[in-house]
């Protein structure tokens, strides 16, 4: 049986005027180490669109966190 390690649960995101987030909960962002795009399944009924940021907070805690594109929902890959 497979099993996510790092199943994706929500979160509440901030962000700033250009959509990039400055807070994950209570937490604001010090630095967005690194933000991409995931476009794939385009080919199936369900594709997935998400954009990924790799941020660190003010607490030096790193965290990645993404944006499901199909329905603007926020959510916490790793760490929370």
């Amino acid at each position: 049986m497979t099993r996510r390690v790092y199943r994706p649960r929500p979160v509440a995101i901030q962000v700033d005027s250009t959509g990039v987030p400055a807070a994950v909960g209570r937490a604001e962002v010090e630095a967005v180490r690194e933000q991409w795009l995931i476009d794939d399944r385009w080919w199936t009924s369900r594709p997935l669109r998400r954009r990924y940021f790799d941020l660190v907070t003010v607490d030096g805690v790193n965290r990645v966190v993404f944006r499901d594109l199909s329905s603007g929902r926020w959510f916490s890959q790793k760490g929370a």
